[in-house]
């Protein structure tokens, strides 16, 4: 095991080299978002080769998260293309000058894959298991049956939407936007739970670290702590859209009095 999840390192050393060589031509370090997802990917599969046999339950997770890792990239690469570098890193590039060309490959895209080596911890002991499926793996593909609900069907609903220019300065509060601000995030978060579970089936209850690290990312540090920090300061409609719809778990729209309703109506 120690031996494939070596060759799952030097898999993911190459790949961020090979991106970081990349942002450097188009002096553009947000092609690492589309490489995020994939990273998982490369690591589950580089993982499996090295081991040659897996059984069921190692098949079954490289399905899930190929699905997961290929659509992500996919849409964000999408969603992206033609933009100038993300805001996020401009910041962070203003922040590391100078010689930020070189510090990108440790800060940006050696600190990712980092994170994607701890992150996949459930997937590499789910692929090595040789154990029948159990109650656990089932509970864990609902889970990310679920997130995979949420995040691929909030980042659709929200491309459909700006994609209508009547829809300019108006805030997305229907559909699975009005049960949580963030329903990309909160799939997210149910995805790489349901991994767990299925890591918890083969043994791997040690792995609890991957979850709530990601947990924790998309809570406090990348997710919705960094997207909301000046949101509503930038749109003044948002703080209306927060004050009725929970930030992150999904459930019923708020009732606002008649005091929210004429505030939100003036701005």
């Amino acid at each position: 095991m120690l031996d494939a999840f070596l060759n799952s390192i030097v898999t993911i050393l190459v790949f961020v080299s090979l991106g970081w060589l990349i942002s450097l031509k188009l002096k553009d370090v947000s092609v690492v978002d589309s490489m995020w997802s994939l990273m998982f990917l490369l690591i589950a599969v580089s993982f499996a080769l090295s081991l040659g046999v897996i059984g069921d339950r190692g098949a079954l997770a490289l399905t899930l998260v190929a699905l997961w890792a290929v659509r992500l990239s996919v849409y964000i690469t999408w969603r992206n293309w033609g933009d100038d570098e993300d805001a996020r890193y401009q910041k962070i590039r203003e922040r590391n000058q100078p010689n930020f060309a070189f510090k990108s490959l440790y800060l940006i895209f050696g600190f990712q894959g980092l994170l994607a080596l701890v992150i996949s911890l459930p997937l590499v002991v789910s692929i090595q298991s040789v154990g029948s499926l159990g109650w656990l793996d089932y509970a864990g593909v609902g889970v990310w049956m679920i997130g995979m609900i949420f995040e691929a069907g909030g980042d659709w609903q929200l491309s459909r939407f700006r994609a209508d220019p009547d829809n300019r300065g108006k805030v997305l509060d229907s559909g699975l936007w009005s049960l949580t601000r963030h329903p990309n995030y909160f799939g997210d978060f149910c995805v790489w739970w349901g991994f767990y579970l299925i890591a918890l089936s083969a043994g791997g209850w040690w792995t609890l670290i991957s979850p709530l690290l990601m947990s924790f990312m998309l809570l406090k540090v990348s997710g919705v702590a960094l997207l909301e920090k000046d949101i509503g300061e930038r749109r003044p409609k948002y703080a209306r859209y927060v004050r009725k719809t929970n930030a992150f778990f999904p459930g019923p729209q708020r009732q606002l009095d008649q005091s929210d309703l004429a505030e939100g109506d003036m701005k």
